[in-house]
């Protein structure tokens, strides 16, 4: 009987090992864990170098290394480089941080969001779901095909490329245009 019952734990673990490898996503060249929290893993993204210097000018870096749990939309480096030329650079300045961090929580919504939740959303609210950003705006999310997007408060469009990167306090989409509130 003690045999069976160590089996049976041995094949669960087997089992159970897979799917945790498998939630390792590769982003901007680096693998993100979901053991570490978003901060630990965006910083190591070569594709996310300019989110990790707003989010340290914003002085975000303590709030998205908590507990959370957080739902981050997060604009890759050419996603900025679609804003306007010099507005990163003006949005950087101490005297803009307000700005920046208003920006920036308009990139995260509480709670856990995976792309299955938010279809599931979206499928519910009859092709259109709406979530409330910490910073207090509203983004739409719709599908087309099988693929999310998120419209902003300006109307302004940002596709999900790289879903459910799923970290210790929450989860990350990758998207490739930067989501304006009001």
């Amino acid at each position: 009987m003690k045999k069976l019952i160590i089996s049976a734990l041995a094949l669960v673990a087997i089992a159970i090992a897979p799917n945790t490898y498998a939630q390792t996503k590769m982003v901007g060249g680096a693998a993100m864990y979901p053991t570490k929290n978003i901060v630990e893993n965006a910083v190591n993204s070569k594709d996310h170098t300019t989110l990790v210097t707003a989010v340290k000018a914003a002085g975000l870096v303590e709030t998205l290394e908590s507990a959370g749990p957080f739902t981050v939309f997060a604009p890759t480096n050419e996603a900025f480089d679609k804003l306007p030329s010099g507005t990163v650079g003006t949005l950087l300045k101490p005297e803009n941080k307000a700005t920046l961090t208003k920006i920036l929580t308009y990139h995260v919504v509480a709670g856990r969001w995976s792309a299955e939740d938010l279809m599931a959303k979206v499928k519910e609210g009859m092709g259109k779901a709406e979530l409330k950003t910490v910073e207090g705006g509203t983004l739409t999310v719709m599908k087309q095909g099988k693929k999310l997007y998120l419209v902003d408060e300006k109307g302004g469009k940002s596709w999900i490329t790289i879903a459910d990167v799923f970290q210790s306090n929450g989860v990350i989409h990758v998207v490739n245009t930067v989501l304006m509130p009001n």
